[in-house]
């Protein structure tokens, strides 16, 4: 294994990019922004509500018209399999003062949104869902009222649909979490001159007549490096060098997993961009030991789960995960769909109410998996396939398509380095 890859951009801060530089007071520029699925949701979005979106490119010049400038949509707010264009446009919408109806696909509809509606309801919003807690969810927006929220848990969608509801209706909101989740919402307000102050898992924003336009260029995504870190240290010889990622402390908790089952990851080249640490790992093939991932952990590699149980199935370690609940609502029931892949290949594994174990067992592996139509889980099993050697087929490929387009052609081309 070796060679140098920059992954695309980061899909948070693409999200969030688009979002603040539509409601800011002017031309904002985006460079390096993820083209994918989930983002050209968000986009989608925001032209319908009337918001000046050009055509996705390297560089992209967003004008925004200001905080309340958007206006009612002539058609429902589809939101494709975009969780975070949902949870954070919902907090922008619950604080213009018309109505707006978010749909989804199958796999997004059947998402929780009652967390998102519960503190925003409790700021003045309305909300109506046709079915339980998801889409279709219409949001009927107010002049919304301040708020002191606590979410009992870590969660950086519904932290930021408060903080932006706050944001647009002009007053002060306050939200604490269980532990700390990614803070790319409150590092871009600062930048764009809005008065955020973090305190360990306390949040408060306090009102703003305007958003600064900014310059931003997106780092890579860590979520997306962290499959080719991965794969780099399941190898058996070489280096891999990954450039321009976001370093950020709330996104590293798979990098730092990793150090402690005993990868070699060296990060340099550290600069700053829009408050974010961005840098270059270096990753050499090691030998891997066992590991336990806890509750107070999960917040900081939610995303890359299931790839960490796929590492521990190809190095023949024990990985046990608890606290992770949170992986049973995102796009697929993650704890299911790991484990019964695991077990569709040959490898051994067993679910936990809040998480699951993967135990040494049959290294040799092959199958086919169901990646649900999850991005996480087939790009996971590809790099299990990849870095064993083994045999293993991922059925709806595509999929990844939602937040890695090229994931495939990048896997082949980096292997076969």
């Amino acid at each position: 294994m070796s060679g140098t890859i920059r992954v695309p951009g980061d899909k948070s801060i693409s999200h969030r990019s688009l979002i603040l530089s539509a409601l800011a007071d002017g031309e904002s520029v985006v460079r390096g922004i993820l083209d994918s699925e989930d983002v050209r949701s968000t986009a989608g979005v925001l032209a319908a509500l009337g918001a000046e979106i050009p055509t996705f490119s390297a560089t992209m010049r967003v004008r925004g018209n200001g905080l309340r400038s958007l206006r009612p949509s002539r058609k429902p707010l589809d939101c494709g399999n975009s969780g975070t264009t949902t949870r954070l446009l919902a907090g922008v919408v619950a604080a213009h003062p018309f109505s707006s109806t978010f749909i989804g696909d199958a796999s997004l509809s059947r998402r929780p949104m009652k967390r998102i509606a519960e503190p925003l309801t409790y700021m003045g919003a309305r909300f109506e869902f046709e079915r339980g807690d998801g889409l279709p969810m219409t949001i009927h927006g107010v002049d919304l009222r301040s708020v002191d929220w606590d979410t009992h848990a870590a969660s950086a969608q519904v932290k930021s649909a408060i903080l932006l509801a706050g944001l647009v209706s002009g007053v002060e909101v306050r939200v604490t979490e269980k532990a700390p989740s990614r803070d790319h919402t409150e590092r871009m307000l600062r930048a764009m001159g809005v008065d955020v102050e973090n305190d360990k898992n306390q949040i408060c924003l306090r009102p703003a007549r305007h958003l600064t336009p900014i310059e931003i260029a997106v780092p890579a995504d860590p979520s997306s490096a962290a499959f080719f870190v991965a794969l780099a240290s399941l190898a058996s010889s070489g280096e891999l060098r990954l450039t321009d990622v976001c370093l950020n402390p709330t996104r590293i908790g798979f990098i730092e997993a990793m150090r402690r089952m005993g990868a070699s990851i060296v990060a340099d080249q550290i600069v700053s961009s829009v408050g974010d640490e961005v840098g270059d790992l270096r990753i050499e093939p090691a030998r891997l030991t066992a590991t336990r991932i806890t509750a107070e952990q999960v917040p900081a590699l939610i995303d890359e789960l299931p790839l960490l149980a796929c590492v521990a199935a190809a190095a023949g370690v024990e990985l046990e995960i608890s606290g992770a609940a949170e992986l049973r609502v995102k796009e697929s029931d993650r704890i299911n769909a790991v484990v019964q892949n695991l077990r569709a290949v040959g490898a051994t594994a067993e679910e936990l109410p809040d998480g699951l174990r993967v135990t040494p067992g049959k290294r040799d592996l092959a199958g086919s998996i169901d990646a649900r139509g999850d991005h996480r889980i087939a790009m996971a099993f590809g790099v299990l396939s990849a870095a064993t050697g083994n045999r293993i087929t991922v059925l709806d490929p595509d999929c990844v398509a939602v937040s890695y387009p090229g994931f495939w052609d990048d896997l082949r081309r980096v292997a076969a380095a």
